[in-house]
């Protein structure tokens, strides 16, 4: 059985390309309603992989983006609903609730008990 951790950095350094690109073509797919589903959006990818470059956030989600966050937001960003907010919240907190177990699916270095880095919806 294939694992993560089987898979060759390069394969996984190449999927990972293609959700940012994909990622950065799906304009329409809202950050509030990634972390309401997913409990993650483009901010929090763009901050891990600034952690794990070690580089500032903002070189992260612009990495992430394809031109600086506040750009992309102008551009893109629609304004939150209630609904939508709603459903943030509660996916947000169910990564606070499921920490532990998130901490131990994921590296060491990228604790789940780090807040979720969103920017709040214009």
């Amino acid at each position: 059985m294939a694992t993560i951790d089987s898979i060759s950095e390069q394969a996984q350094a190449a999927a990972f390309r293609r959700l940012v690109r994909h990622l950065q073509h799906r304009t329409d797919a809202q950050n509030v309603d990634l972390m309401g589903l997913a409990g993650f959006c483009r901010n929090c990818l763009g901050d891990w992989l600034g952690e794990a470059a070690g580089v500032s956030k903002d070189e992260g989600r612009e990495a992430v983006y394809g031109m600086p966050y506040a750009q992309w937001k102008a551009e893109h960003q629609q304004p939150a609903t209630p609904e939508q907010i709603a459903r943030m919240e509660q996916s947000v907190a169910r990564n606070r609730s499921d920490d532990e177990a998130l901490d131990e699916a994921l590296d060491d270095s990228f604790p789940a008990s780090d807040p979720p880095a969103i920017t709040e919806p214009r």
